[in-house]
C-alpha cells in the first residue's frame, strides 16, 4: 500500500478522548456566535445629522458617526456600497429611529476624506517609529510595455508612515510625491498623534535641524534617536574572527610573532607532506 510505507512518520490528528455532557448547553453556544445584536443609542440619534457650517459651500447631511457606521458594517460584512445602503436602510427600518438612509454615492465621496480616530490600547507617552516607502503607480503605461515593450516613466509615491513601538499600529501616514524629503513630513505625522510623544526614532534621512526643532515645538519633553547604518550598534557584537584570531584564540598567544611562526610551521608542514608523499608513490 502506498500511504503505509511512511505511516510512523505522517501527522495524525488525535481523536477527541474525552466526551461532551453537555451537548445541549455546546450546541446553544456555537448558535450564538451567529447572533447579531443591533440598536441605537441617544447620542448617536441626536448626532446623526451633521452640524451646520459656518463656510461657504454645501451643507453636509450626514455626519461623520454616520457615515463610519456605514463603511464599518461594509468592512465587517464585505459589502458593496450599494448593498450598505440596503442594509443601513432594512436596519434603520427594522429599529424605527427616524434617520435618513446615507445615498451610496455619498458613502463613496465622504470615504475619502473621513477621519478615522486612532485608538490605542496602551496609555502613556507614544515611542514613534518613523519612515518612508515607495509605491508605485500601475496604469496604461503597464499595458504600453506588453504590447510594444516601451518603457515609459515610472510614477512613484511615497508614503510616510508613523508606528506606535508599543502596539505596532500605524498611527501617522501621509501620501506625497517622490520628490518630497523624507524629513519635511515629520510636522504633518506628528500633528496626527493626538498622545504625548515620548521618543521619535528614524534613520539617518531624519537627522536635520528642521527634525529637531519639529519635535521641540510640539513635544519638549521628547527625544530623537537617529540610527544609522555606520554607527555602532546598541549591544557591541563579538566580532567575527579572522584566521589569525583563531590562531589567537587557539594558541592562547596575542602576539603576531607567535603567530607568524604558527603559519610558518603549518607551511613547512604542508610542504613536506607533499614532498614525502611524492617518494612514497615514487
Amino acid at each position: 500500500m502506498p500511504f503505509k510505507l511512511h505511516a510512523h512518520r505522517r501527522q495524525h490528528i488525535p481523536k477527541q478522548k474525552h466526551k461532551v455532557t453537555n451537548w445541549g448547553e455546546y450546541d446553544a453556544s456555537l448558535r450564538q456566535r451567529g447572533s447579531l445584536t443591533v440598536w441605537f443609542t441617544d447620542e448617536a440619534i441626536a448626532s446623526w445629522k451633521a452640524e451646520p457650517r459656518k463656510t461657504r459651500g454645501g451643507q453636509l447631511r450626514y455626519s461623520g458617526l454616520a457615515i463610519a457606521t456605514a463603511l464599518t458594517l461594509r468592512s465587517v460584512f464585505r459589502l458593496a456600497l450599494r448593498q450598505t445602503e440596503g442594509l443601513i436602510g432594512s436596519i434603520i427600518a427594522l429599529l424605527g429611529p427616524d434617520l435618513a438612509v446615507p445615498d451610496h454615492s455619498i458613502l463613496s465621496r465622504r470615504a475619502e476624506t473621513l477621519e478615522v480616530p486612532h485608538m490605542r490600547s496602551v496609555a502613556g507617552p507614544v515611542h514613534l517609529l518613523v519612515d518612508s516607502t515607495g509605491l508605485k503607480l500601475c496604469g496604461a503605461g503597464e499595458w504600453l510595455v506588453k504590447k510594444h515593450g516601451t518603457k515609459p516613466r515610472r510614477s512613484w509615491k511615497k508614503l510616510h508612515i508613523g508606528t506606535d513601538a508599543d502596539t505596532g499600529r500605524i498611527v501617522a501616514a501621509t501620501l506625497t510625491g517622490c520628490d518630497i524629503d523624507d524629513a519635511s513630513q515629520v510636522g504633518p505625522l506628528l500633528d496626527q498623534v493626538s498622545a504625548p510623544v515620548a521618543s521619535l526614532t528614524a534613520d539617518g534621512a531624519y537627522d536635520q535641524d528642521g527634525v529637531y526643532d519639529e519635535v521641540a515645538a510640539r513635544h519638549s519633553d521628547a527625544s530623537v534617536v537617529v540610527c544609522r547604518r555606520a554607527q555602532a550598534p546598541c549591544r557591541a557584537a563579538p566580532p567575527r574572527p579572522r584566521r589569525r584570531n583563531a590562531i589567537d584564540i587557539c594558541t592562547g598567544s596575542g602576539n603576531k610573532v607567535a603567530w607568524l611562526g604558527k603559519k610558518r610551521q603549518a607551511t613547512t608542514g604542508a610542504h613536506s607532506w607533499r614532498r614525502t608523499s611524492t617518494a612514497s608513490s615514487e
